[in-house]
C-alpha cells in the first residue's frame, strides 16, 4: 500500500503529527509511506524511521510568486506537483491539516481514499470537500495529538502508537557537546532552556518577565539557564541575557533543526510559548513549562505526563506572572 501524508506545516503542527506516522508504521509495516510537506519543515523528517520519502512543496513560495503576479512560474510549479503526486500512485491520503490548501494537495494525489476530518473539525470548512472518508474526533480526543490519531480509524486501527521518534543527527550532538563544554555546562547541572521567541508577536511572553525569570532561576534555584533563540531573533535573546542579574543566561549558538533539537535534549526543563522548539523538547521527552495566551493549552500544550501548561487567565501573554512560571519550573526541578 502506497500511503501520502499530508501535513505541510508548521514545525509544532509536523511534530504533533509524528505519532500519525510511527502508528501506521507499527500496524502496517509493509505499507510505502510519503510526507507531503513545505521547504522549511521537510529538514525535521529527515531520516524519520516511519517515513520512506519526503515530497517537498513550497506553497510559501508559490504564495510569494503570486504576489508578485509570477502567474505563470506558480502555474508551472502547481502542474509539476501535481505529476509528481500522481506519480505515487497512491492508495491513501490523509489530510491532518484541514485546510483549503492541504485538500486540494490531497486531491492533487489522487488516491482513490482521501481521509480527512468533518467539515466542522476542519480549520478551513471547504477543506472537507476534497476527502471522501471525514472523521469527526470523539470528544475524548481534546490534545490535537490525539485528534490527528482519530484519523486513522477508517484503515482499522485503533492501538495508537504515541510516540515521535526523532531522529538523531551525529555532527549536530557533538557540536552542542563542544558549545557546552566551552560554556561551563556540565551533564549534572539543571539547566533551564528558555525560547523567548515565537513567529507571532501575541505568543510572546514579555522579554522583561524572562529576564526577571532568569534571574530568579539562577539566584533561588541554583539553575543554569541557557536562551535559545530562532531566525531573526539573536538580538532580543541577546538583551534577555544581557539583563539578567549578574550573568544568569547563557545565549545558545545558532542551530538549525539538528541542532536545535541536540540542544533541546540536554535540557532539564524547557520555557516556552506554543512555539515549534517548545513542542520539539516536548517529542524529546523533557519536561517543559508551556506558555499560553491566545492559543488553547488543552488542545496544543506540551504533549506527555511531565508536562505542565500554563492558561493566562485574560488570554494575553501579558496575564502570565513570572510566581506562577518559576512555581512551575522549580516542581518539574525537583
Amino acid at each position: 500500500m502506497n500511503l501520502a501524508l499530508v501535513k505541510l506545516s508548521s514545525l509544532g503542527d509536523v511534530l504533533h503529527s509524528l505519532p500519525v506516522a510511527v502508528t501506521l508504521r507499527a500496524a502496517l509495516p509493509g505499507i510505502r509511506l510519503t510526507w507531503v510537506a513545505e521547504r522549511r519543515e521537510a529538514a525535521l523528517l529527515d531520516g524519520h524511521p516511519a517515513v520512506d520519502e519526503v515530497a517537498v512543496l513550497d506553497t510559501r513560495g508559490w504564495r510569494r510568486a503570486l504576489g508578485s503576479r509570477h502567474i505563470v512560474e506558480v502555474g508551472r510549479a502547481l502542474v509539476l506537483a501535481r505529476r509528481r503526486l500522481r506519480a505515487g500512485r497512491f492508495d491513501v491520503a490523509l489530510d491532518l491539516q484541514g485546510l483549503l490548501k492541504s485538500g486540494l494537495v490531497t486531491a492533487a494525489t489522487g488516491a482513490p481514499v482521501r481521509i480527512g476530518f468533518a467539515a466542522e473539525a476542519c480549520r478551513e470548512r471547504l477543506s472537507a470537500l476534497f476527502t471522501n472518508r471525514r472523521v469527526t474526533p470523539p470528544p475524548e480526543a481534546r490534545h490535537v495529538v490525539d485528534q490527528y490519531l482519530s484519523l486513522l480509524t477508517p484503515l482499522g486501527i485503533t492501538a495508537p502508537v504515541r510516540e515521535f521518534r526523532l531522529p538523531v543527527d551525529a555532527r549536530a550532538e557533538a557540536a552542542i557537546d563542544e558549545f557546552f563544554v566551552a560554556s561551563g555546562l556540565k551533564p549534572r547541572d539543571r539547566i533551564v532552556v528558555l525560547n523567548p521567541g515565537a513567529r507571532r508577536a501575541e505568543k510572546r511572553w514579555p522579554a522583561e518577565r524572562f529576564c526577571e525569570l532568569a534571574s530568579r532561576l539562577s539566584e533561588e534555584a541554583a539553575a543554569k539557564v541557557l536562551v535559545v533563540w530562532g531566525p531573526g531573533e539573536q538580538d532580543g535573546a541577546r538583551a534577555i541575557v544581557d539583563a539578567s542579574r549578574r550573568g544568569a543566561a547563557i545565549l545558545a549558538p545558532a542551530t538549525d533543526l539538528a541542532a536545535l533539537r541536540a540542544l533541546l535534549g540536554r535540557g532539564t526543563v524547557v520555557v516556552a510559548g506554543d512555539t515549534g522548539p517548545l513542542h520539539l523538547a516536548a517529542a524529546l521527552e523533557r519536561p517543559c513549562v508551556g506558555l499560553y495566551g491566545p492559543t488553547s493549552a488543552s488542545r496544543n500544550g506540551p504533549y506527555g505526563p511531565a508536562q505542565r501548561a500554563l492558561q493566562s487567565p485574560d488570554g494575553m501573554m501579558a496575564g502570565l506572572g513570572v510566581d506562577a512560571v518559576f512555581s512551575a519550573v522549580t516542581e518539574l526541578l525537583a
